[in-house]
C-alpha cells in the first residue's frame, strides 16, 4: 500500500512536470507568436541612423550655392552631399553671414562650411582648409563712366594690365559695389584707396549695379560672366588676384579633413570633380587643382600667407624673427607627421635628408616674408603659441600627407613652373621660389626602372 502511494506521488510529481512544460511550451509559442505579429504591423526594422554631418552654407553666392524653399542648391551642395553619400554621413546644412563665417565655425555650429570659400590666412588661424577645390579671381564689372579714360583696345588683358586699368580708375567720384564680409571686400579695400566702397549684405551685388547705383562691382571669374548677362555696357576686368576655394573645415575635426581630402583626390583623379566644375561652373573653372603636387604647393602659399601675421605677433612679443631651437622642432615634427603619413600610405617616405631640405627651405622663405613684413598694425592680434603656431602645425601635417602622395619622378623644371604660378602672390623673390621647388621635386619618388 505504501509503495502504491509511493508510485502515485511520483506519478503525480511527474504529472506536474509534465504538466509545466507543456504549458511553458505553449507560453513560449504564444509570445513568440506574439512578437511575430507585431512585427508584422511595425514593419520591418529600420537600418541603423547614419552619422550626421552639419554643413555650413551662405546660400547666397551662385553657382556655388543658393537658396529657395527652404533648400540649398550649387556646386558646393553637390559636392559636400556627393561627400556624405560615399562615407555613409547624413548631411543637414546651416546658413552662415560671411561676416559671421569664422566665428560660427569656432562656435561649433558645423562641422565644415563650403560655398566658394576663399583660402585667406585669418580663416587658417580658426579652421583647417581641404586640398584645393578650384582656383578663380577677382573680376571688376564696369560701367565706365564718362570722366575715366577710355577702354584699352586689346582683350583679354594681363593681370597687370588689368591692375592699372584698376589704379586709373581709382577716384572718389567712382561708386564700387562689393559683398559683405566676405573675401572681395578685403580685396576690393587693398585695390581701391580712394573709390567709394560700397558694402552690400545677402550679396544682392548684382542688382546694385543693375539699378544704376553703382558704377562697378567686384566679383570673380566664375560669378562675373554670369553676372555681366543683360546688363548693358558692362566691361569684365580682371582676372585682378589668383584666389584659392576650398573646403573650411573645423581644427579639432582633423580625420574629417583628412577624408575630405582623400576623396578630393579620388575625386580629382577619376574625373568626377572636373565633370561637376563644368556642370555647374562652366570652362573657366576646368583647372584641375585637387592632385598632390598643386595641391601642396597651395598648402605651401597658405603657410606662407600666415607669415605676416607671425612676424607680428613676434614684433609684439619682442622676439626675434630667428629662432634656432622652434627650427629644430619644426624639422623633427614634419618627419615625424610624414613617417606617419606614409604608414598609413602602406609606402616608404622620402629620406630624412630630403625633408630637412624641404623644411629647411620653407623655413628660410618664411623668415624672408616675416623680415619684410612692416611693424605691426593688424587690428586684430593673434597669439603665436596658442593660434599662429597650431594653424602652422595644421598646414604642415596637411603637407606632410600629400607628400607621401606626390607621383614618382617630377621634374623640377615642371615643379618650378607650377611654383611660380601657385607662390607668386607670397612676395618671394625668384631664388627662393625656385629653392622650394627644387627641394619639393628631390621629394618625388624614383621612377621605377624600365623593364627589359
Amino acid at each position: 500500500m505504501a509503495r502504491q502511494r509511493r508510485r502515485f506521488v511520483v506519478s503525480s510529481h511527474r504529472m506536474g512536470q509534465t504538466k509545466r512544460r507543456a504549458e511553458s511550451r505553449g507560453l513560449f509559442l504564444w509570445v513568440g507568436a506574439w512578437v511575430l505579429v507585431a512585427g508584422c504591423i511595425r514593419g520591418p526594422v529600420p537600418p541603423p541612423a547614419r552619422p550626421a554631418l552639419l554643413a555650413g552654407i551662405s546660400g547666397d553666392y551662385p553657382p556655388f550655392s543658393d537658396w529657395k524653399q527652404e533648400r540649398p542648391s550649387g556646386f558646393s551642395v553637390a559636392l559636400v552631399e556627393a561627400f556624405a553619400a560615399d562615407q555613409g554621413l547624413d548631411p543637414s546644412w546651416v546658413r552662415f553671414q560671411w561676416s559671421g563665417l569664422v566665428t560660427d565655425l569656432s562656435a561649433g555650429k558645423f562641422d565644415l562650411a563650403d560655398g566658394g570659400i576663399t583660402v585667406r590666412p585669418e580663416r587658417s588661424v580658426a579652421g583647417r582648409y581641404t586640398v584645393p577645390v578650384l582656383r578663380n579671381g577677382a573680376v571688376l564689372l564696369l560701367r565706365r563712366p564718362v570722366w575715366a579714360p577710355p577702354a584699352p583696345q586689346v582683350s583679354p588683358l594681363t593681370v597687370e594690365a588689368a591692375l592699372a586699368e584698376v589704379r586709373a580708375l581709382d577716384r572718389p567720384e567712382l561708386r564700387v559695389a562689393v559683398n559683405r564680409g566676405g573675401h572681395l571686400e578685403r580685396v576690393a579695400r587693398s585695390l581701391f584707396r580712394h573709390a567709394q566702397i560700397q558694402t552690400i549684405p545677402d550679396n544682392a551685388v548684382r542688382e546694385t549695379l543693375a539699378a544704376g547705383e553703382a558704377d562697378a562691382a567686384l566679383s570673380n571669374t566664375v560669378e562675373a560672366p554670369r553676372w555681366a548677362e543683360g546688363l548693358a555696357g558692362i566691361e569684365l576686368l580682371g582676372p585682378l588676384t589668383r584666389d584659392v576655394v576650398a573646403v573650411y573645415v573645423r581644427p579639432d575635426r582633423e580625420e574629417l579633413a583628412a577624408q575630405l581630402d582623400a576623396w578630393l583626390m579620388a575625386q580629382e583623379a577619376s574625373g568626377a570633380l572636373g565633370t561637376l566644375r563644368a556642370r555647374y561652373l562652366g570652362p573657366g573653372a576646368g583647372e584641375r587643382t585637387a592632385l598632390p603636387l598643386p595641391a601642396l604647393l597651395a598648402a605651401m602659399a597658405e603657410r606662407l600667407a600666415l607669415m605676416p601675421l607671425v612676424a607680428a605677433a613676434k614684433q609684439r612679443a619682442g622676439q626675434p624673427v630667428e629662432d634656432t631651437s622652434q627650427e629644430a622642432r619644426v624639422r623633427a615634427s614634419f618627419r615625424a607627421d610624414v613617417a606617419q603619413a606614409a604608414r598609413a600610405a602602406g609606402v616608404a617616405p622620402p629620406p630624412d635628408e630630403a625633408l630637412d631640405a624641404f623644411c629647411q627651405a620653407q623655413i628660410d622663405a618664411a623668415k624672408l616674408v616675416q623680415q619684410h613684413t612692416p611693424p605691426a598694425s593688424e587690428a586684430r592680434a593673434y597669439s603665436l603659441e596658442t593660434e599662429l603656431r597650431p594653424a602652422v602645425a595644421r598646414i604642415s601635417a596637411k603637407m606632410a600627407a600629400l607628400v607621401v602622395r606626390l607621383p614618382p619622378g617630377l621634374e623640377q623644371s615642371a615643379v618650378q613652373e607650377q611654383a611660380r604660378d601657385w607662390l607668386g602672390a607670397s612676395g618671394l623673390e625668384a631664388p627662393a621660389v625656385e629653392r622650394l621647388a627644387r627641394t619639393l621635386a628631390a621629394l618625388s619618388p624614383r621612377p621605377e626602372a624600365a623593364r627589359p
